[in-house]
């Protein structure tokens, strides 16, 4: 009765779901949770059609197109007479989520067909598994006496010291006190700095004492890394890709990369990773995290299970507290990742780590329809594209960016497309998350199976920054809230800090990207309270990415004042129109291209040129294939001065835009290899022309971070400390 009635007093102090740090969102609902409690939840989003109005652009004259299966192409679009692509006079305010269809959650019904757009699909069916209910049931399935995890129990059960130091087990089953928790809100956090052969420089944090100093382990021994027993004997073998020779897999089964990260994933720590490179690093550390959320599932999973068979032995009338092992709802990890083709890799490797060699392959529900709907057809790609590695990298396989999809594990089977309810694994993207999420207002919206993650990743989270990066905070103010909804919750089972609204203290988050951006690291900052601390790799670019500029061309780089970061916006755009313009106006500086990261300067930039009646066009992400190529034109022959260019369009797209002269941009890029790629554009611009070239660049000291990518930490502290606002570096053969 304690613990019901505790769950009320604070249902009834958190109505509104929202956090307090977000954007002005309030989340209150107007449900009544008493009488509700134990009822099933039905209420779910339309299944309609989604119509995937994707962008083509065209190459100039060339042949080439392709679709990036962005969420920028999937926005509106209207006619323009210059660059015939985006509204003239409004800002989008990329909201997809509002305009694109909802989809349920991936429901399937009993003869295997895909009811996801099926509209007749019914609403009370959407958390219901008539066929699978029973056998990935984790309350009413027991624990297999042949299966690994019924004899890794008993070993455990014999063994306390065992116990006590599974990394599982130490987190899960801590207890903190409200004094803790304060101070974990409170913020102050104690620092300090490692330093790891592979991983670099660390910054690690905790609120809740001071952190103490940990070294990777020499030697990856599995057991001691408590692995699920499953894992110990799959792991090498998957892994082995990765590894220099067969011989070593046994003693070494981890790269020594892997070998680190999976150090500070075992322990439960929170883990900011900013040099996941598609090329290079990516898969390793896909596997690594792969493996941890795998073995994290089987262990609770196991230990439910386990509970289970005690608790039937037991008698009916004891009232045992020893059998909380259960969230409020049953999915624990969350995956967010931008693309199918993402997912797809996600999912070979959980199927990879379930199986074993010498034994049958585990039993996986909805295979074909899966490979079906994330896979790709070789043939769709035109093989006359000729794009950056890391671009077909990125790009690589099915790039749709709205799915979800709900994983089940029990002992020797795993469900695809289990209801969410029903699931111990979520994989999405954020668009597909955020239209399930819905916001205040709508009828129709869900986040309760949000309610009890326990692991958080987030990979690729610079792929979010083009896509749209509100989805991402928005699921970060939806994440470890009270349920609204009981689901059929056993709350004799339910551990006690997820009754307490104490969750998102205990959830582990996993964040991976390309680049250390002041988003994402706000993210990781704001929005982590593990309270086993956080561990964040901060190493420093030596080397900027204007090495690798290959043309001789001046770069000028002039600094702006502002008092504050939000401030920097309006001082950027007068800095622009009133000290860099003015010098671009003569006709003699034409063939100019603007390079702007934001949509919004965009806009405004622009709106500006056509108040002041300047000769001149525009491409971004929305503009049609027809309008890009006629700007691309009217840009080469001169017919038009100033060309305006989006981050976004040059990341989904990469043409080579031919006619430059000069280059200005606004702001540093997001990505600081395509500042040498932008520079290096110069190249395909008639011979003879080299000595008029120019390069300006605008930034100020909100942009630290971008600046010592660009020209390298040396040069930027430079920069930044110096009294004089012009510095001018020349790259190419005569530097």
């Amino acid at each position: 009765m304690y613990v019901l009635e505790r769950y009320f007093h604070i249902q009834s102090e958190n109505s509104d779901h929202s956090s307090a740090e977000s954007d002005g969102e309030s989340e209150a609902e107007q449900v009544s949770v008493y009488h509700k409690l134990l009822a099933t939840f039905k209420t779910v989003p339309d299944a309609n059609n989604e119509e995937d109005d994707e962008n083509e652009s065209e190459e100039g004259d060339e042949s080439d197109e392709e679709e990036t299966g962005s969420e920028g192409s999937q926005e509106g679009e209207d006619g323009d007479h210059t660059a015939g692509g985006e509204d003239e006079n409004d800002v989008q305010d990329q909201e997809e989520a509002k305009d694109t269809a909802k989809q349920m959650l991936g429901q399937e019904q009993p003869d295997g067909a895909d009811t996801s757009s099926d509209p007749k699909h019914g609403a009370s069916e959407e958390f219901t598994d008539v066929k699978h209910e029973s056998e990935f049931s984790l309350e009413t399935n027991f624990m297999d006496e042949g299966s690994g995890d019924y004899n890794a129990d008993e070993r455990e059960s014999s063994s306390s010291v065992m116990v006590s130091e599974d990394p599982f087990k130490q987190h899960m089953n801590k207890e903190l006190e409200e004094k803790e928790i304060e101070n974990i809100s409170a913020r102050s956090k104690s620092t300090i700095q490692l330093k790891w052969p592979t991983l670099g420089q660390l910054v690690f944090s905790s609120s809740l004492q001071q952190p103490r100093t940990f070294k990777p382990d020499k030697e990856a021994d599995l057991k001691q890394l408590h692995l699920h027993r499953t894992l110990e004997s799959t792991w090498p073998k998957v892994n082995s890709q990765f590894l220099p020779t067969l011989t070593k897999q046994n003693k070494h089964p981890f790269t020594l990369l892997q070998k680190e990260l999976f150090c500070i994933m075992n322990r439960y720590k929170d883990l900011f990773y900013p040099e996941r490179t598609a090329l290079g690093n990516g898969e390793e550390v896909r596997h690594a995290y792969c493996l941890h959320a795998v073995n994290h599932v089987l262990k609770a999973n196991a230990q439910v299970l386990s509970n289970n068979a005690k608790r039937r032995d037991q008698k009916p009338t004891v009232d045992n507290d020893d059998f909380r092992d259960q969230g409020l709802t049953r999915p624990k990890v969350l995956i967010v990742v931008p693309f199918r083709e993402s997912a797809l890799r996600v999912v070979q490797i959980f199927i990879s780590l379930l199986e074993s060699g010498s034994k049958k392959q585990i039993d996986v529900s909805n295979k074909k329809r899966f490979k079906g709907e994330f896979g790709s057809d070789p043939d769709e790609k035109p093989p006359n594209l000729k794009r950056p590695e890391d671009y077909e990298a990125v790009f690589a396989g099915n790039i749709d960016d709205h799915f979800r999809i709900g994983v089940a594990i029990l002992q020797k089977s795993m469900r695809l497309y289990a209801p969410f309810y029903s699931s111990d694994i979520i994989i999405a993207s954020p668009l597909g998350l955020r239209t399930i999420i819905g916001a205040e207002g709508e009828k129709k919206r869900d986040f309760d199976f949000l309610s009890s993650i326990e692991i958080l990743i987030i990979d690729q989270a610079d792929v979010y920054l083009m896509q749209n990066w509100e989805h991402i905070l928005h699921l970060m103010n939806h994440l470890n809230l009270l349920s609204l909804e009981s689901h059929g919750v056993d709350f004799s089972r339910v551990r006690m800090q997820n009754l307490n609204n104490w969750s998102k203290y205990y959830r582990q988050t996993l964040l991976f990207s390309a680049l250390q951006d002041p988003q994402i690291n706000s993210i990781f900052n704001k929005n982590c309270f593990n309270y086993r601390g956080q561990v964040a790799v901060r190493n420093i670019p030596l080397i900027g990415s204007i090495s690798r500029v290959v043309v001789q061309l001046p770069h000028v780089f002039r600094r702006l004042e502002a008092e504050s970061s939000v401030s920097v916006i309006d001082a950027r755009f007068q800095f622009f129109i009133d000290k860099v313009l003015p010098e671009y106006r003569d006709a003699i500086m034409s063939h100019t291209l603007i390079y702007i990261p934001s949509y919004f300067d965009y806009v405004r930039l622009r709106n500006y040129f056509k108040k002041e009646e300047l000769n001149f066009t525009h491409i971004c992400e929305y503009t049609k294939k027809s309008g890009i190529s006629r700007a691309r034109q009217f840009f080469l022959k001169g017919e038009k001065q100033f060309l305006i260019f989006t981050e976004r369009f040059h990341f989904y797209k990469r043409y080579l835009i031919k006619g430059i002269r000069n280059l200005i941009f606004y702001e540093l890029p997001t990505y600081p290899h395509f500042y040498s790629e932008v520079c290096n554009m110069l190249m395909a611009t008639a011979s003879g022309e080299e000595a008029t070239w120019t390069c300006t660049v605008l930034y100020s000291k909100y942009d630290a971070q971008k600046l010592a990518a660009v020209v390298g930490v040396d040069r930027a502290a430079q920069m930044l400390q110096s009294e004089k606002n012009v510095h001018l570096f020349v790259t190419g053969e005569n530097e």
